[in-house]
């Protein structure tokens, strides 16, 4: 087949799913009918790789054995073993061979080192995630082991969603990734190029995209250009994503342009079709829209500011057409059901807004448009975009990839799924705020929300003002409640080292996170330490956060990563395995109630937070207030509803009762007969199938338009406000 543009992603981003920049720049095309070929050559290396014919040249390829660890010596000698079991292992975490879980989960079929002494109270971890959760797990150990081999013997890049990532990270200097392309391919770099060339000679492109989502694709996606370059030199080649956007924003090394012709930032649509054109002769070097080229041997950037970029109404939808859908690995690494989420099952990835829409946290690149220009997606168009999206994969499992989902916008999606009576599972990031209620988390669950992952932070009031988080501690244990309550998982983001941040802080916000996981309102977390970045808040303007740059370094490569100096704060360093391990621990739902000094090598101070913070937080029950404004819904459903006589002390009088059925059970609620039937016209009025929703003064309206009394007294208490069990939602 031959097509237009050939759009790629090096290796290694994930196992588990495609990366999806590559089917988002294919379904602009198709609106443009421009043909094109994508491959996400992460997962195609992989499974060469891990095969028995892979495993048999890593084996062999391996020149030193003498020389290497005692687990790799291991390894080696149990290398039949490996070789024998490899396809089978992968044809299960492909879900195609789900019966070999019993054989796995025995500990009896496959070879295990090192990666396996992590396994702790293994039966109970499982009890609740079961037998093929169990036996993912132990095979990917089983492939870590073999990571181990490969990294420590045959390539030190070699790293399953990296590959060389440090030659990517904070690389001021091209110096360092130049001479290593100067090397001989390794083996790894071998199975990608021989994938590469069989695409390129299949689809005899005119121009090649590779997309570098992250540093751990940087060094391959040079690799895959160096090749083109030598070999079909005739065909243009452009660098986008994720890397080139935050960090080569400062490019001036002549030398990246013997790889790539080009070099395009941000949003890839409209650089991509003026470059298309400019490669047709159709336009001139000035018509192009953010991109670096080299024109007279120097490094130049063009920004024709009279060509748009496109709405994200006009992008169209995501197109996966092309990619090995069925066969990618799912990998359980953590015994975490939120944690696995990134590791585990097939997602779809979609974006409900371009950008941010609170866009004011100090750590973040709120200066870079793909963070500072917020664009949301009606709720309609982007449920037919996932209605697209089923059909074109079979998968109705989605994760919204946004910087943080809109909570007014999650509620008209929620609301449209149900409309359609879609059946979908889907999950995405959030910023913890208040409008996450009780009422719309039970909505966006019953559209099918299975987990949301957000900001924690430094878990510190102090530190999260200076963040400009817009939230609290307490208020981020509410909402985490709320999503609980509602049967939707939570995982958060953490931090450490954030300037100023003192010992007595850092060890303050471990207390915080400890209860959060003893409450059960946090299932699954993570410890990022800060790292100043060129195009956030502190990097542009350190003096402002009490830090300083370490130096100034001639930038003539990548410019993200800012070393500083924080002569205020602790030292963060110290903090690192202490709080990682702990959080490994507090996941599998261990050591909840141990002394936070049990975690440290060095000696730190004792928390000044109340043992029974959270809890208390928790307790403090939020009083319902009027707000006119609020739209009610119902989603349920009402059984029967019939007269009946109460008596007692000698009095009998008549009240209505109502039965609304769910899922899993009945529910049964007496009421005054005149308001009740009041409530029971009012159903089919805010029934999630209609167009408009109800507010509560329209509500309040019609209800005293019927002369009855107390509208307040009536809907904030028993029985009515316990309805919402029943799906009768206040949003």
């Amino acid at each position: 087949m031959n097509a237009t543009v050939f759009l790629f992603t090096p290796p290694f981003t994930q196992l588990n799913t495609p990366y999806p920049a590559t089917a988002y720049l294919k379904g602009f095309l198709n609106t443009k009918g421009i043909s094109s070929f994508q491959s996400d050559l992460g997962i195609e290396v992989t499974l060469q790789l891990f095969s028995k014919k892979g495993l048999s040249n890593v084996f062999s390829s391996i020149a030193d054995e003498q020389n290497c660890s005692a687990n790799a010596k291991r390894i080696i000698a149990l290398k039949e073993e490996y070789i024998k079991s490899i396809d089978d292992v992968v044809l299960f975490l492909q879900g195609k061979n789900p019966t070999i879980a019993h054989l796995i989960a025995s500990r009896n079929l496959l070879p295990e080192a090192g990666r396996f002494a992590e396994l702790t109270d293994f039966h109970w971890a499982f009890g609740a995630m079961g037998l093929q959760d169990k036996a993912k797990h132990i095979a990917t150990l089983y492939l870590e082991d073999l990571a181990d081999l490969i990294k420590e013997c045959v390539d030190e890049h070699f790293g399953f969603s990296r590959y060389a990532e440090r030659l990517g990270r904070s690389a001021n200097s091209f110096d360092e990734l130049y001479a290593e392309l100067q090397k001989p391919l390794t083996l790894v770099d071998e199975l990608l190029i021989e994938r590469l060339q069989k695409h390129i000679e299949k689809v005899q492109p005119k121009f090649v995209a590779v997309s570098v989502p992250f540093p751990g694709n940087l060094y391959a996606a040079f690799r895959s250009a160096q090749w083109i370059k030598a070999n079909h030199p005739h065909i243009k080649v452009t660098m986008g994503g994720g890397f080139p956007n935050t960090e080569l924003r400062s490019l001036k090394d002549e030398r990246v342009f013997e790889f790539f012709d080009f070099i395009t930032l941000d949003d890839g649509e409209a650089p991509i079709e003026q470059l298309l054109k400019f490669i047709a002769g159709e336009i001139d070097a000035t018509q192009l829209k953010r991109t670096f080229l080299l024109q007279d041997g120097i490094v130049t950037y063009i920004n024709n500011s009279s060509c748009k970029d496109y709405k994200q109404t006009e992008v169209g939808t995501p197109d996966y057409t092309d990619l090995l859908l069925h066969d990618y690995i799912s990998v359980i690494e953590v015994v975490n059901p939120m944690h696995s989420l990134w590791s585990d099952g097939r997602w779809n990835k979609l974006t409900m807004a371009h950008g941010c829409y609170w866009g004011k946290c100090t750590f973040c690149d709120i200066s870079l448009d793909y963070i500072k220009l917020y664009e949301p997606i009606a709720a309609k168009l982007l449920c037919d975009r996932m209605e697209e999206i089923i059909a074109q994969t079979g998968n109705n499992g989605f994760h919204f990839v946004d910087e943080a989902a809109p909570p007014a916008l999650m509620r008209s999606l929620a609301l449209e799924i149900i409309k359609r009576k879609l059946v979908v599972s889907w999950w995405t990031n959030v910023r913890f705020e208040k409008s996450f209620t009780r009422d719309l988390c039970l909505l966006l669950k019953a559209s099918g929300c299975i987990a949301v992952s957000g900001g924690l932070e430094v878990a510190s009031d102090r530190l999260l003002e200076l963040i400009s988080k817009g939230v609290t501690v307490a208020q981020v244990a509410k909402v985490n409640k709320h999503f609980t309550e509602a049967g939707i998982m939570v995982h958060a983001y953490l931090m450490y080292g954030f300037p100023t941040q003192t010992a007595q802080e850092t060890i303050d916000s471990l207390e915080m996170v400890r209860q959060m996981f003893k409450t059960g309102v946090l299932q699954s977390a993570f410890w990022h330490q800060f790292a100043m970045t060129a195009h956030s808040p502190v990097g542009m303007n350190p003096e402002h956060f009490k830090v300083k740059k370490a130096k100034e370094v001639a930038i003539l490569f990548a410019d993200n990563d800012v070393e500083h100096i924080d002569e205020t704060g602790a030292d963060h360093e110290s903090f690192s395995f202490g709080l990682k391990k702990s959080l490994f621990n507090y996941m599998q739902g261990l050591c909840l109630d141990d002394p936070l000094q049990k975690w440290f090598d060095v000696k730190v101070p004792k928390t000044t937070v109340a043992p029974d913070h959270i809890v208390k937080v928790l307790l403090d029950d939020e009083i319902p207030l009027f707000k006119p404004a609020a739209k009610v819904v119902f989603l349920g459903t009402v059984l029967q509803s019939e007269l009946i006589t109460k008596s007692k002390k000698g009095s009998t009088w008549e009240v209505l009762q109502i039965t609304f059925v769910t899922k899993k059970e009945n529910i049964t609620i007496n009421t005054d007969t005149a308001k009740g039937e009041w409530l029971l016209q009012l159903l089919p009025k805010i029934n999630v199938q209609n167009e408009k929703l109800l507010s509560m003064q329209e509500i309040k309206d019609d209800y005293e338009q019927q002369e009855l009394e107390d509208f307040e007294l009536f809907w904030d208490n028993k029985p009515i406000s316990n309805l919402y069990k029943a799906g009768l939602l206040k949003l």
